[in-house]
């Protein structure tokens, strides 16, 4: 009994969702065909909306676009530092490789130190 008015249940529960809503109409933005307008008064409003649909989209992507510049450059920014840092390093170490070898042949080029027991 309990599985039959489930069923019964999950039928209604399907129908109202197949139901048939209202559906209101949107004009979504985009390019229209404007030789299909008959009266001029149409045909130029149709130019106009596509004119502001374009500029709308040059505009956003050219932030967009403008963004992923600025993100550009901040990150060579960023690398340029790391690049200079790592130069400095390597002056380091080559200054301090060169300085140890260096030592040795100071050590082989000085006199020996004279006996203080004789």
């Amino acid at each position: 009994m309990l599985l039959r008015n489930a069923g019964i249940c999950f039928a209604m529960l399907l129908l109202a969702t197949l139901a048939p809503l209202p559906v209101h109409a949107q004009d979504v933005p985009g390019i229209e065909i404007c030789t299909v307008e008959k009266t001029m008064e149409r045909r130029t409003s149709c130019l106009q909306s596509n004119v502001d649909f374009l500029q709308k989209t040059i505009t956003k992507l050219t932030l967009d676009h403008q963004q992923k510049l600025d993100a550009a450059n901040r990150q060579i920014d960023a690398l340029k530092t790391s690049i200079a840092g790592l130069q400095k390093t390597l002056l380091d170490l080559q200054a301090a490789q060169a300085k140890t070898a260096e030592d040795p042949k100071k050590k082989q080029d000085a006199p020996p130190a004279k006996d203080a027991t004789k």
